[in-house]
C-alpha cells in the first residue's frame, strides 16, 4: 500500500477519483435555479430553493447540497421571471374585425416539481413550458378578445381586457407549475389592404349611425324638458292668476294690446296700426277704465 502512494500515477488517478466523486455528490445551487433531483429519471422529494412570495435574498435554500453519486442527477428551473411571447395572432371580434394581434405574458415558475413531470423534460425545461404556454396564451387571447367589440382596446376597458386575459391564462397554465405575473397587449391591427378598408368603412358608418342616435335621443329628451318646463310654468300662472282673476284678465288684456299696436313689433312701425271699432266694443274694455 505504502508502494502505491509512492507512485505518482496511482496517486494522480486516486486525485482525480475523489474530484469526480466529489463533484458527483456534491453542488451548488444558486439563487436564480431551483433544482430538482431525479433518481433513475423519477424526481426524488420536492424541489431545492423552490421560489417562495416575500422571501429575503441569501436566506434561501440556495448552497451546498449533497446527492447519491452517479445514481441522482440535478435538473435546473430557472427561478426568475420568463416571458411568452405571441405575435400575429388572428383574432375576431365581435364587430367581425379580424385582428393581428401581438402580446406577451410573464410567468415564474413556483413549482419546479411540477414543470418537469409536466413537461417530460429533464433538461431545458424552460424553453419546454414556454412551448407548451404559447398555445394556451393563444387560446385565451382570443376566448377573450373574441367577446369584444374592437373598440374595447382603444379604451379604458384594455386594462379590463388583459386582466381577464391573466386569469384565463392562469387557470390553464397552473397544470405546469407556472404562476401568470402579468399580460400586456404590444398591438391590436387592422391587417392591411381591402380588408382594412372594409372594416374602415364600416367603423365610420356605425360611428355616424351612433351620431345621429344620440343627437335623436338628446332632441327627444330637449322636447320632454321643454314641455315639462311649459306645463309647469302653466300650473304656476294658472296659480297665482286664479288668485285674482279681474287682474289676470286686465294682464292679458295689456299684453294683447302691446303685441296689436306694435309695441312688440319692429320699432320703425311702432304706433302705425290703426284699427276701427266701436266705442263699446269688448276688446277695449280696458280703455274705458273701471266697471
Amino acid at each position: 500500500m505504502s508502494g502505491l502512494f509512492r507512485n505518482p500515477i496511482a496517486i494522480g488517478i486516486t486525485l482525480l477519483l475523489l474530484v469526480i466523486l466529489g463533484a458527483s455528490t456534491f453542488a451548488i445551487v444558486p439563487e436564480t435555479k431551483q433544482a430538482v433531483i431525479l433518481r433513475f429519471e423519477q424526481p426524488v422529494g420536492t424541489a431545492i430553493n423552490r421560489w417562495r412570495p416575500n422571501e429575503k435574498f441569501g436566506s434561501t435554500g440556495a448552497g451546498l447540497i449533497a446527492r447519491v453519486p452517479f445514481i441522482d442527477r440535478l435538473v435546473w428551473v430557472d427561478k426568475r421571471v420568463l416571458d411568452v411571447d405571441l405575435e400575429g395572432t388572428p383574432v375576431i371580434s365581435t364587430d367581425q374585425l379580424r385582428l393581428e394581434v401581438d402580446a406577451f405574458a410573464r410567468f415564474r415558475i413556483v413549482d419546479p416539481l411540477k414543470a418537469v413531470v409536466s413537461t417530460g423534460s429533464s433538461s431545458n425545461t424552460e424553453q419546454r413550458v414556454i412551448d407548451a404556454l404559447q398555445p394556451l396564451f393563444g387560446s385565451a387571447l382570443r376566448n377573450e378578445l373574441g367577446k369584444r367589440p374592437f373598440a374595447a382596446l382603444l379604451s379604458p376597458e384594455r386594462g379590463q381586457v388583459m386582466d381577464n386575459i391573466q386569469a384565463g391564462l392562469q387557470r390553464l397554465a397552473g397544470q405546469y407549475g407556472v404562476q401568470i405575473v402579468d399580460v400586456r397587449i404590444k398591438h391590436a391591427d387592422l391587417p392591411d389592404g381591402s380588408p382594412l378598408e372594409s372594416a374602415l368603412a364600416r367603423m365610420r358608418t356605425a360611428r355616424q349611425q351612433e351620431r345621429a342616435s344620440t343627437i335623436a335621443q338628446g332632441q327627444k329628451a330637449a322636447q320632454i324638458i321643454r314641455a315639462e318646463a311649459d306645463a309647469n310654468a302653466a300650473r304656476i300662472y294658472a296659480e297665482s292668476f286664479s288668485k285674482d282673476p279681474a287682474f289676470y284678465d286686465f294682464y292679458r288684456a295689456m299684453q294683447s294690446y302691446r303685441h296689436t299696436f306694435g309695441a312688440d313689433g319692429d320699432p320703425t312701425s311702432k304706433g302705425t296700426t290703426s284699427m276701427v271699432l266701436s266705442t263699446d266694443n269688448a276688446y277695449l274694455r280696458e280703455f274705458q277704465g273701471n266697471r
